[in-house]
């Protein structure tokens, strides 16, 4: 996909970013980016991991009911 990519492609394609989104943005925006790749990288690991499947419990770290038990503690 990226066989013919130079440098020179890199080269224009950073222009054409600075001149959409202008020079201030540029650092919050790599910012951001670097922020959503560090939780995405977290998502995949925990997904990875198997430890919800194995305990039982969610993405949230509480115990999920299981498959045709009634939770009659909590209030509708």
């Amino acid at each position: 996909m990226f066989q013919g990519f130079t440098g020179w492609h890199a080269l224009i394609i950073l222009v054409v970013i600075l001149l959409l989104f202008g020079a201030p943005k540029l650092p919050a925006l790599a910012r951001s980016l670097g922020q959503s790749m560090k939780i995405l990288k977290s998502e995949v690991r925990s997904d990875q991991s198997g430890e919800d499947a194995a305990d039982g419990t969610g993405a949230s770290g509480e115990q999920q009911p299981k498959a045709g038990s009634t939770d009659s503690g909590k209030n509708a």
